[in-house]
């Protein structure tokens, strides 16, 4: 899933200064599993938002609303049940959907409360940790079902740096070795001889070095 974390409130309350009525807009996707951006936390930043322009000196009114998803236009359409009521949205999802109601709603004023930060999982209550970087070239069926591209601080294709000790990281010393989980996992599995097969160099144009990317499934399409 995407993981994001609310941004500072101070930085929040100065973003939206200008603004006198405000949309604070939470999403049932990605944010809220990670508890960035759903109905509770929708209603904490609310209030916080609330004193936070008192304290200012300059009172807003919020109104406070959660969509199923961010990132589908037929979601967004649930926005104009507040039409009138808001001059600037402030969006709890994802940057995708922040830049789904920008694009769908182009004479709003639209801005993110959280910082997205990557596509995770759950490696305990209250912590997430990076396990994909949506290179859109997946070589995990080489690696153990393991993301040396995104869970190696050098994104190493080969194997292991030389700076690597013990299993563990030469740039983050607290972080296990990913090449290392690999090479384990492979020999636990019974497939240690992919290890001697040499990864070419990399195409990078699918990870979004181009451009934004797309994906057409003209068996969905309308």
């Amino acid at each position: 899933m995407i993981v994001a974390e609310r941004k500072p409130i101070d930085e929040i309350v100065r973003m939206t200064m200008s603004h006198d009525r405000i949309l604070v807009l939470g999403c049932r996707g990605c944010v809220s599993v990670c508890s960035a951006g759903g109905e509770r936390e929708v209603e904490i930043l609310a209030s916080l938002l609330r004193l936070g322009r008192r304290k200012e000196g300059k009172p807003v009114t919020v109104v406070e609303a959660t969509l199923v998803r961010q990132c589908d236009r037929e979601y967004i359409d649930g926005i104009d049940k507040w039409d009138g009521q808001y001059d600037a949205i402030l969006s709890m999802a994802c940057g995708v959907g922040v830049n789904f109601i920008a694009n769908l709603r182009p004479t709003d004023m639209v801005y993110p409360a959280v910082n997205t930060s990557f596509f995770g999982g759950s490696a305990e209550q209250g912590v997430w940790s990076e396990q994909c970087a949506g290179c859109g070239n997946c070589i995990l069926h080489l690696t153990g079902g393991l993301c040396p591209v995104a869970r190696c601080a050098k994104s190493l294709m080969n194997g292991p740096c030389g700076g690597s000790q013990g299993g563990r990281c030469e740039i983050h010393p607290e972080v296990p070795c990913i090449w290392q989980a690999i090479h384990d996992r492979l020999e636990r599995t019974g497939r240690k001889e992919q290890l001697l097969a040499i990864s070419p160099i990399r195409d990078w144009s699918s990870a979004g070095h181009g451009g934004p990317r797309k994906i057409v499934r003209d068996d969905l399409t309308v």
